[in-house]
């Protein structure tokens, strides 16, 4: 039975991982392997149904918590964004050299996405760019080094990336320590390929329309109308993001209490802002809107993906795997770095939950070296292939690039900073341990 379960998982990983040629949404490949896997264990299992019925609702409370926050993460971001609250960031930009701007673009999105969210920051971005550079086949660079910089700006930052997350609610890792051991790798990882086209970039940024007349961002306000409370907005967005690992740290509580503590703030606020406005008009303004807009099946693709490698941890299937690759390969930061290699090919996702469920928590204690890395490797390996993140694919749709272009121009250097951050981890790690133990 432990073989049809396996192959279960790889088809419905291969389903996930070919979602665009098969035209099947990953997320319904998703919940069909989660579910499948839980029935063939129930059915094949010689335990007592009861006994599976415990881990089944032990690993839901594990990933409801991950839910609940990320559902109150997107919920805070669109409240913000329909407020127009990141144009305050955005309209303070007007450099004309392309070189420039790309360091200004990155590192923005580096910053933001520590705050906000990898996936989160991209969309924003992207926005963004389109008014600042015209011309298509310069926007594609920039397009591309946006999905470098989020990630590697998601991975050293405990509400960045959905992995580095998991590992922060799974207690795998602190976020204290996680800034401060992963901020300089991720920053390297960005700055690398940074360098790199200083050299090599040509073009131009080309020349706007009247854009200034045009405004294609959301909700379709023109420059005109500039939305009351904006600035309130993303204050309050941003401050509540970032106090919930300050309310993790006071209260001991989870992370996803937290984060539904500013989802509450955040939305009291947006009701008191105008309170005259005419129902149907305030609807976009409020946070029953922004949860309209929040995008469910994501939500529920995890859903399935983690169910999937709970079935897998329950059967002990992984930790067969973690001892075969021990005995195999041996050296632990090579396995990671595979992985985070495989996770550009991959989604990130089942691959950091599935390596969560292979190493145990009484060997490898909180902060350890394999969590530490697997947190950079997994939040920055996605680069390397457009589909390899959640912020490549959403950027892949919105900018429509193609899969062979991105191999061919920005691969390598997502790979570059890979490495480049990957070594500088390698070194610096000991001297942090020690500080860190000390």
């Amino acid at each position: 039975m432990v073989a049809i379960v396996i192959i279960v998982f790889v088809v419905g990983y291969l389903a996930i991982a070919l979602e665009h040629p098969i035209k099947i949404n990953k997320t319904a490949s998703a919940l069909l392997t989660g579910v499948i896997c839980w029935t063939l264990y129930a059915i094949s299992s010689p335990d007592s149904i009861h006994h599976i019925g415990e881990q089944l609702a032990e690993h839901l409370s594990e990933i409801s918590a991950i839910l609940f926050f990320l559902m109150g993460a997107m919920t805070i971001v669109e409240l913000v964004d329909a407020y127009q609250g990141f144009r305050i960031i955005t309209d303070r930009i007007n450099t004309k050299n392309p070189k420039k701007l790309l360091w200004i673009i990155c590192t923005l999105t580096f910053f933001l996405s520590a705050i906000l969210d990898n996936l989160t920051t991209s969309i924003v971005m992207i926005s963004l760019i389109r008014k600042l550079v015209p011309n298509k086949q310069m926007r594609l660079f920039f397009a591309g080094m946006i999905v470098i910089a989020a990630n590697a700006g998601g991975a050293w930052s405990p509400i960045g990336d959905v992995t580095t997350t998991m590992l922060w609610i799974g207690g795998q890792i602190s976020s204290g320590n996680i800034m401060l051991t992963l901020f300089l790798p991720s920053l390297v990882c960005m700055v690398v390929p940074l360098i790199y086209l200083q050299f090599t970039l040509k073009g131009e940024l080309g020349h706007a329309g009247s854009h200034e007349h045009k405004d294609h961002g959301h909700g379709g306000h023109g420059h005109g109308a500039q939305i009351k409370g904006s600035t309130t907005m993303l204050i309050m967005g941003v401050g509540g993001l970032v106090s919930v690992p300050i309310f993790k740290t006071v209260t001991h509580l989870p992370p996803y209490l937290g984060m539904l503590l500013a989802l509450g703030v955040l939305w009291v606020v947006s009701e008191l802002i105008n309170p005259d406005m005419d129902e149907a008009d305030k609807r976009p303004y409020t946070a029953a809107g922004a949860l309209t807009r929040i995008d469910v099946p994501s939500v529920l693709f995890f859903l399935g993906i983690l169910l999937a490698v709970g079935a897998l941890q329950s059967m002990e299937i992984l930790s067969h795997f973690a001892n075969w690759l021990d005995e195999t390969i041996g050296d632990q930061r090579i396995i990671i770095t595979l992985i985070g290699i495989l996770s550009s090919i991959v989604d990130n996702v089942p691959l950091v939950a599935a390596s969560m469920g292979m190493y145990d928590m009484s060997v490898y204690y909180q902060d350890h070296l394999i969590w530490e890395y697997l947190a950079y490797c997994a939040g920055t390996g996605g680069s390397i292939l457009i589909i390899g993140s959640a912020a490549g694919v959403a950027v892949m749709g919105m900018e429509k690039i193609d899969f062979i272009w991105y191999i061919k121009r920005i691969s390598l250097l997502a790979m570059l900073g890979y490495f480049a951050g990957a070594i500088i981890y390698l070194i610096i790690q000991p001297y942090l341990a020690v500080h860190h133990a000390g």
